[in-house]
């Protein structure tokens, strides 16, 4: 079969078939009288099987060994063939991301969208200074870096004024930032997880505390102490009961204190649910003080935030504790009273 036929009948265009035959990857077993190669079916089996290797992402140099070398097995060149598929991959998702965020920035020009590129490739630097500067110049009028972008880096950053700043610009992001961030208080990683609950408790609008509300149950107790803080001082009572935990378990239990000591003194037109009392949040933290697991540093804790609610409900609740079988209680109960007799 003469060299046209068989790049007819093979797909595989002349002119690369004297190139495989140039590296030595396959021969015509004859010539005809005129001196035109011909191709037997052996000849033919082996252009496809060329083919086939190539197909794989073999390098014709790699081809080549792998049907003329008897001691080359494919066990070890499959395994290289496949990292270098999953690296290919890869790059074209980090490229398709790349390309995503821009085309989600708006360009109006190739100026803006060069300033976007910029922008995108300061906030991966290595260097803090530079990704602060990516982070505070994004939430500027000029150049936007999408929300995806954002919270991404939001969620991976370590250094924590660059954190602050990324969490700033995605305060003022008119993406659609809570969900993007919704999704980090699933990572496998606590870090990341604490990284998204301090980003969406300094967002603004109902979206967020929605998501805030749902992160109380969460696994976490990082994570649900953030939310607690952060619906807390936004007048959220349904933070109560995380709020009384923290105190309890001794996390953050000062700032803990303070959200309910706010809460209870905010005026019921302040709150955005069912109002809670001063004196229902006294009894949140009396039905603690009184549980039959309760152990003496937590019930000291407790006793210390009743003198921070108003109203005559704590200070019964205080009067009650001067006469407590713990001495640190009973003393720290009326510590509180003298204080609240001098207010």
């Amino acid at each position: 079969m003469l060299i046209g036929e068989v790049a007819r009948r093979s797909g595989i265009s002349a002119r690369m078939l004297r190139h495989y035959e140039s590296l030595g990857l396959v021969r015509p077993s004859a010539r005809t009288g005129s001196g035109y190669r011909e191709y037997s079916g052996a000849d033919i089996r082996r252009i496809f099987h060329i083919e086939s290797l190539r197909s794989l992402g073999l390098s014709l140099k790699e081809t080549a060994r792998a049907l003329d070398d008897p001691a080359f097995t494919p066990a070890a060149l499959v395994t290289d063939l496949i990292d270098r598929t999953r690296e290919r991959i890869a790059a074209e998702e980090r490229l398709l991301t790349r390309l995503n965020r821009i085309d989600a920035a708006d360009p109006a020009d190739w100026e803006d969208v060069l300033q976007a590129v910029a922008l995108l490739q300061a906030l991966a630097s290595t260097n803090a200074g530079a990704r602060q500067r990516a982070a505070l110049a994004s939430a500027g009028e000029t150049a936007p870096l999408p929300a995806e972008a954002l919270a991404e880096a939001a969620l991976n950053e370590t250094d924590p004024n660059v954190a602050g700043a990324l969490r700033w610009a995605l305060a003022r992001s008119d993406g659609e930032v809570p969900p993007l961030l919704a999704q980090g208080l699933d990572s496998p990683l606590p870090a990341v997880r604490e990284r998204a609950a301090r980003a969406l408790a300094e967002l603004p609008g109902d979206r967020a505390a929605a998501h805030l509300r749902d992160a109380l149950a969460h696994r976490d107790p990082a994570v649900r102490g953030c939310a607690a803080l952060a619906l807390g001082a936004r007048g959220r009572t349904e933070a109560v009961p995380a709020l009384v935990d923290m105190i309890v378990e001794g996390r953050n239990d000062t700032d803990a204190a303070d959200a309910l000591g706010t809460l209870a003194e905010a005026p019921t037109t302040a709150r955005t649910t069912a109002p809670t009392t001063a004196d229902e949040i006294t009894d949140a933290l009396v039905a603690r003080l009184t549980a039959e697991n309760a152990q003496a540093p937590a019930r000291g804790r407790l006793t210390q935030t009743l003198g921070d609610i108003p109203g005559p409900g704590a200070t019964r609740a205080l009067t009650s504790l001067t006469r407590d079988e713990d001495p640190a209680v009973a003393l720290t109960a009326r510590y509180l009273l003298r204080l609240r007799g001098t207010r």
